[in-house]
């Protein structure tokens, strides 16, 4: 009775290691995310963000301008100068907009709660034991918004302005694994 009793204590405690690492999972991985982003290790990054899902929602957002018609060209009756202009100017797009949230110093203050190159620099780390423990305890920290067994959003504010809140979206890939897939920036950062 005792051998059955505790193999049932067993697998009790497995289910909730299982279920706790399962529902955590999301969690470690955002701080891997911060993590790699603050040590440079662009590897790390790769693994953890689907850069084409978040540089679609993110040029989505960000382009929030309704789409214009489209200018008709020049015609070489009514205006020859305009033409002969259009025909030799540079044909360069214009740089996206997207492109500095998708690097790693932006990918690093994004996770902090700054815009890119808005975030200020790190503090030291303090030495004392002591003074660690209050930089650890000190706030804001990111929060879960939203959990579901296949997509979570955890929200950063911006420390000193809890109004702006960054909210990153998690996806479940693998049963442990989970990749960034969309970024919702503050309203008025857009």
């Amino acid at each position: 009775m005792t051998f059955q009793k505790r193999l049932w204590d067993l697998v009790v405690l497995a289910i909730a290691v299982f279920a706790a690492a399962f529902a955590t999972a999301p969690w470690f991985a955002f701080r891997a995310l911060k993590a790699a982003a603050q040590y440079e290790d662009v590897q790390a990054i790769g693994e953890l963000v689907d850069f084409p899902a978040v540089r679609r929602s993110l040029t989505a957002e960000l382009d929030e301008t309704p789409a214009a018609a489209p200018a008709e060209p020049p015609s070489l009756w009514r205006d020859p100068l305009r033409v002969f202009k259009r025909a030799i100017e540079p044909i360069a797009p214009p740089e996206p907009r997207v492109d500095r949230y998708l690097t790693v110093p932006g990918l690093a203050a994004l996770t902090r709660g700054y815009p890119p190159g808005g975030a200020p620099p790190d503090p030291a780390k303090p030495a004392a034991a002591l003074d660690q423990l209050k930089a650890a305890v000190a706030g804001p920290h990111p929060a879960i918004a939203y959990w579901d067994p296949n997509r979570v959003r955890i929200s950063v504010k911006r420390p000193g302005q809890p109004a702006k809140t960054t909210i990153f979206t998690f996806r479940r890939d693998k049963l442990f694994t989970w990749r960034l897939v969309h970024i919702r920036l503050p309203v008025d950062e857009r």
